[in-house]
């Protein structure tokens, strides 16, 4: 049966929860407060990374976080404010940096995101999309022992639950980085990972989803919802009220904020990150993760991209320089030919990422009103788990058996 369907949020997570439903027949409708063109959908890390296996919420995390909370250019840094959402946020977050939770986290993140990986390579040639797509795997480049220590750990997981990966030496980079020196002593590498043009993919998705009848209202803010008999009954849109069927709520970190109006308790904080691209022949061919710095290095369609930091902050525009420049400057003490202009780095971008309070997210249907279906909190996963979330999303609304089991997604899970 097709429903009218709207979706609050116009990143990765709407776009691609459009894709699927309007596949499925369903009259679907994206509102967006913003223009649709900007933020974390698109300047992130372009990653498909089902190596990404543990949630941000694991051991040691706090306690790292509190040694770096008063250096403002530290890899993660939390904000020090008074704010009782932040409080509950992150009493709930400490509570969960344990090893049970990276233990009932590691199937379904990975579960998800190849899913996902599967899902976005279907789509590329089921649809004869031109959209940058590449399966070079991604390098955890490591300083110290105990970095590679660490990582050492983390391929025998993914090794042990049938992914890809693999310890290499410094001699085993070269082969595949022979354009570039490295300054590295060790790296995990993980094969199963793959990588894209974030701007490249999300326009082509837009393009296509548009041209299947989905309607996209860019720069359009919901004045109100209008709740009746346990449902959102209609929306107030300028001088519009409109009604759906089913309404997702897929707005980032904005998520929180439309779900206090409705009564809804969620645990979401807003986690900036910052990307710097650069049009110099750069040499690199294989994504990288920086480990000490946390930083991530992707080589796009005609452009190389340097992204990371955490900084759980308050909603702002603030370009933090010292932040940018530290992402900048670990670029250059792991790749010692690169040198990253003054111009690129004062082009730097931001962009939110939704962070849960056990760093996974939510997806599923809320107890609280029987026609709002949540779709956020994947953090720094967003990229790599939307076209699965997408999925998943149709197929709740549609009555159909998920993809994967979705428990350990569940929006009303108590921490």
């Amino acid at each position: 049966m097709s429903k009218k369907v709207l979706i609050v949020g116009g990143g990765i997570i709407g776009i691609c929860s459009a894709y699927y439903l309007s596949k499925d027949g369903h009259d679907v409708t994206i509102i967006d407060r913003y223009g649709m063109d900007s933020g974390a959908s698109y300047i992130n890390a372009g990653y498909l990374s089902p190596g990404h296996i543990i949630p941000l919420a694991s051991p040691g995390v706090i306690k790292q976080g509190l040694k770096w909370m008063f250096d403002s250019s530290s890899p993660f840094y939390v904000q020090p404010r008074i704010n009782m959402d932040f409080f509950k946020w992150l009493f709930a977050f400490n509570k969960s940096c344990s090893i049970n939770n990276v233990n009932n986290s590691i199937a379904p993140i990975i579960d998800i995101s190849l899913l996902s990986q599967n899902l976005l390579k279907d789509i590329k040639i089921e649809n004869k999309m031109g959209f940058h797509y590449d399966q070079k795997g991604l390098l955890m480049l490591c300083k110290h022992e105990k970095s590679l220590e660490k990582e050492n750990e983390v391929v025998r997981l993914a090794v042990a639950n049938g992914l890809d990966a693999k310890m290499l030496n410094k001699q085993e980079i070269k082969k595949i980085e022979p354009n570039i020196n490295v300054d590295s002593i060790g790296a995990a590498y993980f094969g199963c990972d793959h990588h894209t043009t974030p701007g490249e993919l999300i326009e082509a998705l837009k393009k296509f989803i548009k041209q299947k009848g989905v309607k996209c209202f860019a720069n359009t803010e919901i004045k109100d919802y209008n709740i009746a008999n346990n449902k959102i009954d209609s929306i107030s849109v300028s001088n519009q009220i409109l009604k759906f069927d089913e309404y997702i709520l897929s707005a980032g970190t904005w998520t929180s904020q439309i779900c206090k109006k409705l009564g809804i308790d969620i645990l979401l904080q807003a986690g900036k990150g910052y990307s710097v691209n650069s049009k110099s022949d750069t040499g690199i061919s294989c994504p990288a993760i920086l480990v000490e710095a946390k930083c991530a290095v992707t080589p796009m369609n005609g452009f190389t991209r340097f992204s990371g930091t955490m900084e759980i902050s308050s909603v702002n525009n603030r370009i933090r320089k010292n932040r940018v420049d530290a992402i900048c400057n670990s670029v250059e003490s792991f790749y010692p030919s690169i040198k990253v202009s003054s111009s690129e780095r004062e082009n730097a971008r931001f962009g939110f990422r939704p962070i849960s309070a056990d760093g996974v997210p939510y997806i599923g249907r809320t107890n609280k009103l029987d026609n709002v279906i949540i779709a956020t909190g994947h953090g720094m996963m967003g990229w790599s788990m939307s076209t699965g979330t997408g999925k998943i999303i149709s197929e709740i609304i549609s009555n159909k058996k998920t993809s994967i089991d979705i428990n350990r997604f569940n929006p009303n899970r108590k921490f």
